[in-house]
């Protein structure tokens, strides 16, 4: 696909192959006022509550998810276990953790809760925890094949599991539109709820002892020179040198949830955060007014309709493999639902669509440290 200023509407949007051009001249509703200074790879913002997709850039890009694969772990595993539930953790709990992994402190012969561990996975990102919860669960590979199972009803078809924690595998890979299907669908269970919004606890060091944990989300803490955000309920960060810093966060502004999800910000460990909240600034104004460019898919278990062989196609017609795969251009393709206007900030081209066959992550070393 070339970047050009006839597109299809319809295929963009993955409705059908029918030819519908776009216009670049207007710019349509849904752009009015879009943040500047967007440097991400990928990025999504979505009304919690209708599903509509108000903006996106790159949606379906598949990318190194980092530690925001754990909102689809927790999604996952999350109601199996009771809060109050015991385990004690043995050698071999811990025995298959990457290296390099971010840890809670979870130590073998301790006993913890299952609160104290979803605690260690939501506020400090803990491998540790995670890969304690997955073997309660049935062990590493089971864990996969259901949050794999998850994903697909989910209708999250851009996500590829390879381990619960998120770590730099290779062909570990998500989307932003993904990860926001993951979020919206978690944050329906009460206590996933509750832990993404927990700013500190107090996490088992070992006979009576304890030590405090913070939650890494810094517009929920303000930590490192960030404000806390207005109104925002969690919900999930990850970072590996890989990945880059990801982000999907959810925040509450006069009886309306927005959520946002970031994908490797060009640079700085809090762009991904600043980012975030630009354009949940814009969501709680401008776009309150924008119209839908897309909507999230119900899952299949509820009801959901799976994409037909008539909109698959038009899915790889306009995110055809190799298409503006690494292109670190600023230009944006918005999409009116209700027109055929298009805004571009510098030309147009297709909001890739689900299914690109697009791979490709974050260049740099695999294999780097979780800092989420």
């Amino acid at each position: 696909m070339h970047r050009s200023s006839r597109l299809t509407r319809r295929a963009a949007l993955g409705l059908s192959a029918a030819a519908l051009p776009l216009a670049a001249a207007a710019p349509a509703s849904a752009a009015d006022g879009l943040p500047r200074k967007l440097t991400a790879r990928a990025w999504l913002v979505a009304d919690h509550g209708s599903g509509e997709v108000l903006a996106a850039y790159q949606a379906h890009r598949k990318l190194p998810p980092a530690s925001t694969l754990k909102m689809l772990f927790a999604d996952t595993v999350l109601g199996k276990f009771g809060r109050t539930e015991r385990y004690t953790v043995t050698e071999a709990d811990l025995a298959d953790i990457p290296a390099g992994s971010s840890l809670v402190g979870v130590k073998a012969g301790v006993t913890y809760t299952v609160e104290q561990l979803w605690q260690g996975v939501f506020l400090h990102s803990g491998n540790d925890a995670v890969h304690v919860l997955a073997r309660m669960n049935g062990g590493i590979a089971r864990t996969v094949a259901e949050m794999q199972a998850r994903a697909a009803d989910l209708q999250a078809t851009d996500t590829h599991v390879v381990s619960p924690d998120g770590f730099d595998h290779k062909g570990q890979l998500s989307s932003a539109y993904d990860l926001t299907l993951f979020a919206r669908h978690g944050l329906r269970n009460a206590d996933f709820r509750e832990y993404c919004a927990t700013k500190t606890a107090d996490f088992p060091a070992g006979g009576k002892k304890t030590f405090q944990i913070q939650n890494t989300d810094r517009l929920l803490t303000g930590a490192y020179g960030l404000r806390t955000y207005q109104g925002l309920i969690g919900v999930k960060n990850g970072y590996t040198s890989n990945a880059g810093n990801t982000f999907t966060g959810a925040a509450t502004r006069d009886g309306r949830t927005l959520l946002v999800t970031v994908m490797h910000p060009a640079s700085g460990a809090n762009a991904v955060y600043e980012e975030t909240a630009a354009l949940l600034d814009w969501g709680f104004g401008k776009g309150s007014s924008a119209k839908a460019v897309d909507i999230l898919a119900k899952p299949l278990s509820e009801g959901g309709a799976s994409p037909s062989p008539t909109r698959r196609t038009a899915q790889a017609a306009a995110g055809a493999p190799g298409t503006m795969a690494d292109d670190p251009s600023p230009w944006r393709l918005l999409e009116g639902a209700a027109s055929t206007a298009a805004l571009l900030a510098g030309g147009a081209y297709a909001l890739r669509r689900r299914r690109s066959g697009e791979g490709g992550g974050g260049r740099g070393a695999a294999g780097g440290r979780h800092r989420s």
